[in-house]
């Protein structure tokens, strides 16, 4: 039987399963092309200890997903295994439940992200703060200090700002990966979890527009219609707060997914338009420390475009699906990083991981269709293209925390990792779920990888089906006993291998989409 795209005989997983304690007797059956079930003799047996027994000598996909215990087996008018008859006692025990190798999400079991956690004691501290402002008369305390609020909301916005400028996420990133691997796991695994800084900046700028609201009713609570004092100031602020509002709006996840271009004007422009208003807000309350919150955060965003250059670029077009760019870039990318790149200053920017040439100044970045964007950039290569800001780290920046890390990617998710292969900085291994590998990208890069790590394994999904990746994630860093797994592919996969890997207690890191 085929089974994933891998040949199974039924009998032979049969008699293993036949080899744990307390089972007499085991039929093997293929429930469908993903799928293997098995019923043994006696009713009594233990079939949790049996699928263990299962899973310690078979390879993931051979192991039964579902096991059903019987007095005997039912047989036919000839004294054969009614195999019929088995199937549909399969299907009324299997109705409605999940394989039994199939992970518990991390979520599910209780936990929470460090993403959240960190969105959570922003709000919770903005919450002591504000309770602490209103312990002498309530909501009237609030009313005499609005300088104070004004302030909080633009604190909170300021540090939302600047945890997504280039220069303090990479010291982040360096300052959390500045552990030794001597340091127990349990201490690295939670300091891998840098990226997830993002937790920061939304909850920073939830809190804001909260403030932001709190100063708007200050004035109306006073009776004057406005903030606090004149008609300019009024504008001002319910300007500004429409403004926070309709970016608070578009970042929800789900209006984010839906409509990302419009997410990214939105926070383009509107971003802009936030900053000179908060200059205005500043000005006319003239109050000195917001001058040097805004002074800072100006410096911040203008930062990036003061970089700006338009640079020649190489593009080989390896088939209708990928392409490889290659631009001189000085100072040379460090490993595991990215920069942002754009056909024109005021249109889209995309990040690309970075695929730096040891010791020289150029650096590759693979690039694949998915979008319109991308799509054009593959039929219609550039010969230019527009860089701003600073190269800044990726996910995969925290191997360096581990003893040894299993790379798991999908497609062009092998750009971020080839770098880190190249560099080999600790010991590795990969798994490379790809549609036609040479035919994609090429024979020269899959060449490369192979180089870089012979024994890396590249699925083919185009003659073996779609893999069953936490599955294989798990077994395969089982066997090379990995401390991490970093797993870089679309949103469900990433979801799926981290959160199982992280269920069955291996430290597992994958990007984070709605951040």
């Amino acid at each position: 039987m085929k089974v994933r795209g891998f040949r199974v005989e039924l009998d032979a997983v049969s008699r293993i399963v036949e080899g744990a304690a307390g089972v007499r007797q085991a039929v093997t059956l293929q429930l469908d092309t993903r799928t293997l079930a098995c019923v043994v003799t006696p009713a009594n047996a233990d079939v949790d200890h049996a699928r263990d027994h299962a899973r310690r000598q078979l390879p993931y996909y051979a192991v039964p997903e579902h096991m059903l215990a019987l007095d005997a087996l039912p047989l036919t008018s000839r004294g054969k295994v009614d195999k019929h008859r088995l199937m549909h006692l399969l299907g009324s025990h299997t109705a409605g439940k999940p394989p039994t190798g199939a992970a518990t999400s991390s979520r599910t079991r209780g936990s929470i992200s460090h993403y959240t956690l960190l969105f959570m004691m922003v709000i919770a501290a903005n919450a002591s703060v504000a309770a602490y402002l209103m312990q002498p008369a309530g909501w009237a305390s609030l009313t005499d200090a609005p300088e104070t609020v004004a302030g909080l909301a633009l604190g909170n916005l300021s540090m939302a700002i600047l945890m997504r400028q280039s220069l303090v996420i990479n010291a982040l990133f360096r300052l959390a990966c500045c552990a030794p691997v001597a340091w127990p796991l349990d201490i690295r695994r939670h300091l891998a979890k840098v990226y997830h800084f993002g937790g920061l900046h939304s909850g920073g700028a939830s809190a804001g527009v909260a403030w932001m609201l709190v100063f708007a009713g200050i004035g109306f609570s006073r009776g004057g219609g406005g903030p606090v004092r004149g008609a300019a100031l009024s504008w001002t602020v319910f300007i500004l707060l429409a403004v926070l509002l309709a970016m608070l709006a578009t970042a929800l996840p789900a209006v984010r997914r839906r409509h990302h271009d419009v997410f990214e004007k939105v926070h383009r422009y509107a971003g802009w338009t936030t900053l000179l208003l908060s200059w205005a807000l500043a000005l006319q309350m003239r109050a000195a420390p917001m001058f040097v919150l805004l002074g800072l955060v100006t410096v911040s965003v203008a930062l990036p475009w003061l970089c700006l250059r338009r640079v020649p670029v190489q593009v080989e077009v390896c088939s209708a699906h990928a392409a490889i760019l290659t631009v001189s870039m000085r100072p040379p990318p460090f490993t595991g990083s990215a920069n942002a790149i754009s056909r024109s200053p005021l249109g889209q920017w995309h990040s690309f991981a970075n695929i730096p040439a040891p010791g020289q100044h150029r650096s590759r970045m693979i690039i694949s269709r998915a979008g319109d964007w991308t799509g054009r950039f593959i039929d219609d290569p550039p010969r230019h293209l527009w860089m701003r800001g600073f190269t800044t780290a990726g996910v995969a920046y925290i191997e360096v925390l581990f003893h040894s890390v299993l790379y798991v990617a999908t497609g062009s998710g092998i750009g971020p990792v080839l770098p880190h292969l190249l560099a080999r900085k600790v010991r590795m291994r990969l798994i490379w779920s790809v549609r036609s590998p040479r035919v994609t990208y090429g024979d020269a890069l899959v060449d490369e990888i192979l180089a870089a790590q012979p024994d890396a394994l590249i699925w083919d999904t185009h003659t073996a089906g779609k893999p069953e990746l936490l599955q294989l994630a798990w077994q395969t860093a089982q066997h090379m006993n990995a401390e991490a797994v970093i797993c870089i592919a679309n949103r469900a996969l990433t979801d799926a291998v981290v959160d199982g890997c992280e269920a069955r207690g291996l430290p597992a890191y994958g990007a984070i989409w709605d951040s």
